[in-house]
């Protein structure tokens, strides 16, 4: 079972790294400072509007919806 222990092994850690902890809220995107390269997910902002770099202080950018391919959480 040596060989069969490795593969189960290595399935189980590499799933392990892709868990981010315990989600309550389903995410829709990020928040992005394309310059400063900041990024907050939109579950983590409060208030209306986008919220400010805090790196810089300029206006975030929303990217990316539920609709669209990839994840940017």
């Amino acid at each position: 079972m040596g060989l069969l222990g490795t593969i189960s092994e290595v399935l189980e850690a590499s799933s392990q790294t892709t868990k981010r902890g315990d989600v309550t809220e389903e995410s829709k995107g990020a928040y992005w400072c394309h310059d400063c390269s900041e990024r907050i997910r939109d579950v983590e902002v409060g208030g209306e509007g986008p919220p400010s770099c805090p790196s810089c202080g300029d206006e975030m950018e929303f990217e990316r919806s539920k609709g669209t391919t990839g994840c940017a959480c």
